[in-house]
C-alpha cells in the first residue's frame, strides 16, 4: 500500500433501495457485502459491481452547495474519507480493511438517489459531467471484513 491514504467512514447495506443504512461491519465477497441487496440487479451488483464506493469529502463539498446528501443516501456501500477521489479510476487497486478491491467503473446516477440533491438532479455526481466526483464500482480481489475506521490505501 502507498500508506494510509484514507479511512472507511461508514459501511452501509440495505434490503434493496436507498438509503443504505450503517452497519458495524460487513463481510465482503465477490458477490458484494453480506446483508446487502440491490432491487435492480441488471444495473447494480454482481461480480464487476460488487462494491459501490463514494467519498465523504465530496459529500461535504456537496453539503456546502446545499445538497442534503449523506453517507448511504446514494447507495454506496463504503463511504471513504481522506483519499484523493480523482485517483480512483478503472484498474486501480485499493486495500480497504481486510479486502482488496479493483475499481471497475463509474456508477451512473439514477433517479432513485435524487432526494440527495436540492434540485433533485442526481447528475451532479455524474462522471461525465463532473469527473472525479462520482461513485465508483469495484470487484473484489480479496474477500474480508470491512468496518468504519479501517484504513484505505491505493496499491503501489
Amino acid at each position: 500500500m502507498l500508506g494510509r491514504a484514507g479511512t472507511i467512514a461508514q459501511v452501509s447495506t440495505s434490503n434493496g433501495g436507498v438509503p443504505k443504512l450503517p452497519v458495524f461491519q460487513a463481510f465482503v465477497s465477490s458477490e458484494g457485502l453480506e446483508g446487502d441487496w440491490q432491487e435492480d440487479r441488471r444495473h447494480h451488483g454482481g461480480p464487476e459491481r460488487a462494491v459501490c464506493l463514494f467519498s465523504l469529502d465530496i459529500m461535504r463539498a456537496l453539503n456546502g452547495e446545499g445538497h442534503p446528501i449523506a453517507p448511504g443516501t446514494t447507495g454506496e456501500n463504503l463511504t471513504i474519507e481522506g483519499i484523493d477521489w480523482r485517483l480512483l479510476v478503472p484498474g486501480v487497486v485499493i486495500e480497504a480493511g481486510e479486502t482488496q478491491l479493483e475499481i471497475t467503473g463509474y456508477a451512473v446516477p439514477c433517479r432513485t438517489i435524487r432526494a440527495s440533491f436540492s434540485d433533485l438532479n442526481s447528475n451532479r455526481i455524474s462522471a461525465k459531467l463532473h469527473p472525479g466526483e462520482s461513485r465508483v464500482y469495484a470487484r473484489v480481489l480479496r474477500a474480508g471484513v470491512v468496518k468504519p475506521g479501517d484504513a484505505v490505501g491505493i496499491r503501489s
